[in-house]
């Protein structure tokens, strides 16, 4: 069990200066280490996040047969072929992701053998049905704990049905838990999303080889179609940095008087930067420099100086491409002028914590008004946020994070209950933000 690490933190003295990298893309850690343990070969893998959740989805895919070899730049995936995963002789622990955990699940759901797989006391309160219940209709059997949740028994099938499934809410980690499965079936996946979601795992697949189609519906929404069974063949990845990761400099940055710090190689994925483009039209000064295309992926330099930031309304087709980042925009909201509304975001009551709650504590325990109407939160934005408050994380890193930039921008001195499940996500966290001259001291 990881001890408690509470922290303390005050206002910063000075603004931030510098130039840094934040930790490798987590969405794209995870998937790059499956479907490199899924592909035919040797895959280098740079830049891979090596937070704990991460390193859980290495072990859980070396225990299926995947070679993996970590090296000083890279790491190397010796791969198993879709179909050719074996049974692995104990659990699978995934640690604090929800990500690794529903992923995984499509992946074990169409290989012929048993497994099972649990996490940390988060992961383990938060539903899995909404992967289970469409992959059980690959003829996998799922056996959970009462409300569907870990430790979950997978009996997987070697004759699996490819699944067309409709999303009944906008969801990449159920999306991408479909496709998963469709890999190891004969026949056509498809998947019908709403809204566009996060689409790493659609162009990791092109990536490795798989012809991926992808159409527009007429309400808007995608068409995600490919044949299986598949057969992919290793390709070297470049991960980029974090956009999720990257918020927290930013939005620090744009509060702390004075202020200029440059992100390097941060992913510009459209469908995960809603964050940037809200903020831009909040008035920040974030400029993108040095734009490229890496494995895939668009990447690029923020530059980011103190800014004036007012109110805005965040639209709910918005919340998939920044669904992680509301914690943290909320602070922005909280100190900017005007009121902030942020639609639709039912998605944050099942994420780490009841995200949405969570979140809404966060800010009136230190002196910012909020609300919630529906699945909308509603900030009345303030010159000066008084602090003072406890933060509770429930093993929740991003909270943990938002309540550290809280902390430096309040009057008083904000607590924070528990800081361990930082290093989940973004190891180094607290000592990257003082080499900007945070300021922070444990």
């Amino acid at each position: 069990m990881t001890q408690s690490r509470p922290l303390t933190v005050s206002a910063a003295q000075t603004g931030l200066k510098g130039q840094v990298t934040v930790p490798g893309d987590k969405s794209i850690s995870h998937r790059a280490l499956m479907l490199a343990a899924l592909a035919q070969g040797t895959t280098k893998i740079y830049g891979l996040l090596e937070g704990e959740d991460v390193i859980c989805t290495s072990k859980a895919v070396e225990a299926l047969g995947a070679k993996l070899q970590r090296n000083k730049d890279f790491w190397l995936v010796e791969g198993c072929g879709v179909g050719h995963l074996k049974e692995p002789g104990d659990v699978l622990n995934m640690g604090n992701s929800g990500t690794a955990a529903r992923l995984l699940a499509g992946v074990l759901a169409t290989h012929p053998i048993v497994s099972m797989m649990t996490g940390d006391g988060s992961l383990r309160t938060r539903p899995m049905g909404r992967v289970s219940d469409p992959l059980s209709e690959t003829g996998a059997k799922f056996v959970t704990r009462d409300g569907k949740r870990l430790p979950m028994t997978i009996i997987g099938t070697g004759d699996g049905k490819p699944l067309h499934y409709k999303l009944p809410v906008a969801s990449a980690q159920v999306k991408s838990a479909i496709m998963l499965a469709g890999l190891n079936c004969t026949g056509q996946t498809c998947v019908e999303e709403p809204v566009a979601t996060r689409d790493h795992t659609e162009n990791m697949l092109r990536h490795f080889g798989l012809d991926v189609s992808v159409t527009e519906s007429d309400n808007g929404g995608r068409f995600i179609r490919f044949e299986g069974p598949a057969s992919l063949k290793a390709r070297d990845i470049i991960v980029p940095g974090d956009p999720s990761s990257a918020a927290f400099p930013v939005v620090a940055a744009l509060l702390i008087p004075n202020s200029e710090v440059v992100i390097e190689n941060i992913g510009l994925n459209l469908l995960r930067t809603g964050i940037f483009t809200t903020l831009l039209e909040m008035g920040a000064s974030i400029e993108i420099k040095n734009e490229r295309i890496e494995g895939g992926e668009k990447v690029g330099d923020l530059h980011v100086k103190a800014s004036t930031l007012h109110g805005v309304t965040v639209p709910a087709e918005r919340a998939p491409s920044m669904i992680d980042e509301y914690p943290i925009l909320s602070v922005a909201c909280a100190l900017a002028q005007g009121t902030s509304r942020l639609q639709g975001l039912a998605e944050l009551r099942v994420k780490e914590s009841d995200r949405l709650a969570s979140t809404v504590a966060l800010l009136e325990s230190n002196g910012a008004t909020v609300s919630v109407e529906n699945d909308d939160i509603i900030i009345q934005g303030q010159t000066h946020l008084a602090g003072g408050g406890l933060v509770k994380t429930h093993m929740d890193h991003r909270l943990a994070m938002s309540g550290i930039i809280l902390g430096l921008v309040a009057q008083k001195a904000v607590k924070i209950d528990d800081t361990a499940f930082i290093e989940t996500s973004f190891p180094g966290f607290v000592t990257l933000m003082n080499n900007l001259g945070a300021g922070i001291k444990a």
